[in-house]
């Protein structure tokens, strides 16, 4: 049973860095197709998946589209209880989920001033006051969820979940615009930056070209690091 998944460009669409992962890292099959999100051709591109407007967007095998990454993963999360999107223990998996649904809705400043980009890393981008809050945020709640619920592996709650794929954007923003973080936060984007699954999604998007690149900054570029430790 093969799921139909709609995504934008690898390089710049965190969303469909999210729902791209939610197959890829719990092993749920699935046919990706490309929409037009920079090309102009989105709109016609989804038309058979109405009322998707944005990507990510799936269709099950049984045919029902859902759209927005969060209904995505519950959706996945309900027909794949075994495949271990959530942890497994209550406590744990009531974090995650609260994790997720902040990063859903959330960290606005982070996201609009470091749009997520894997073509290289920024030299010198000024971090605002608002980013700066959104970072202590993360510091704080990555760090909660590794010390109550890290203890078996070097994601958020040990072993990959759901609370990681949501994070995953977060990760490629802090190494895009080399944002400062404490040591075991810079560890955990690490761990995302080393993934084969995210170097593998990187890898394909570094397949297309852009002039103009979208998101350009007039700032000095490094090589995407493959470390932040």
């Amino acid at each position: 049973m093969t799921y139909d998944l709609y995504i934008g460009d690898r390089t710049f669409s965190s969303w469909s860095l999210r729902g791209w992962l939610m197959f890829e890292k719990f092993n749920i099959p699935c046919r990706t197709h490309m929409a037009g999100l920079y090309s102009g051709t989105l709109k016609q591109d989804l038309a058979e998946l109405a009322p998707a407007r944005y990507v990510p967007v799936m269709r099950t095998p049984d045919g029902i589209v859902v759209g927005d990454t969060l209904a995505m993963a519950e959706t996945l999360a309900e027909r794949h209880s075994d495949a271990g999107l959530w942890p497994t223990d209550p406590a744990a998996r009531a974090l995650a989920r609260w994790l997720v649904a902040e990063m859903h809705s959330g960290f606005m400043a982070l996201r609009n001033e470091c749009p997520m980009q894997l073509l290289h890393q920024y030299d010198g981008f000024a971090v605002s006051d608002a980013v700066q809050a959104d970072l202590n945020r993360l510091q704080d709640i990555w760090a909660l969820a590794r010390n109550r619920h890290g203890a078996d592996g070097p994601w958020l709650f040990g072993q990959y979940s759901l609370a990681d794929v949501f994070y995953a954007p977060v990760a490629a923003r802090i190494a895009g615009y080399a944002l400062p973080m404490d040591k075991a936060c810079a560890a955990y984007v690490t761990t995302h930056l080393q993934d084969p699954a995210f170097r593998k999604w990187r890898a394909e998007g570094l397949k297309v070209s852009y002039d103009p690149v979208p998101y350009a900054l007039d700032l000095p570029t490094g090589d995407w690091p493959q470390s932040l430790t």
